[in-house]
């Protein structure tokens, strides 16, 4: 394990050499961090990790991403999850595997209301509609694991939450 600046992340590049398999869950939010804080951390940060990785021989990158996530959205988060998963994919990866989650069900440390009340709610929703409109961050993790643990499938390969919890079962 390696604790890195990501304000100065190239000087880190020796943490990203070496390594087969890339997996990136990194965000924050637009409450937490602003507008440039979180554009900043979601693509940024991601997309210069990724590029890092691949120069130190990753050749599978594993990026968790948006349900809705689109390069051409008006909403900022939705535009951002799909600007970075453009500049992954175009960093060159043997293989690129994109996982697009719904409302993530966790415990956070940090208070957020807004998340809490959804995730209370789509929690019940859940046990009628399991793999609809959530999923349980333990499943994702799942996922990501069985992705790279399976034969590759072409060089770019987009999950979204159904697949995920499919893939998460195992």
């Amino acid at each position: 394990q390696a604790v890195v600046d990501f304000e100065r992340l190239g000087e880190h590049a020796a943490a990203f050499q070496g390594h087969d398999v890339g997996f990136c869950c990194l965000g924050t939010t637009r409450a937490k961090a602003g507008a440039d804080g979180f554009v900043r951390v979601d693509r940024d940060y991601v997309a210069q990790a990724a590029e890092l990785a691949r120069a130190g021989g990753c050749k599978h990158f594993v990026l968790q991403s948006s349900r809705g996530a689109n390069a051409q959205s008006r909403f900022l988060y939705l535009r951002v999850k799909g600007e970075v998963e453009n500049l992954v994919q175009a960093v060159g990866f043997d293989r690129c595997t994109i996982l697009r989650p719904a409302v993530l069900l966790c415990k956070r440390q940090e208070s957020r209301p807004t998340e809490w009340i959804a995730q209370q709610f789509l929690g019940v929703v859940a046990r009628v509609f399991p793999t609809a409109y959530s999923v349980p961050v333990e499943t994702v993790a799942r996922a990501m694991v069985a992705c790279v643990l399976q034969p590759g499938e072409g060089k770019v390969k987009v999950l979204e939450n159904g697949a995920i919890h499919e893939l998460g079962k195992a």
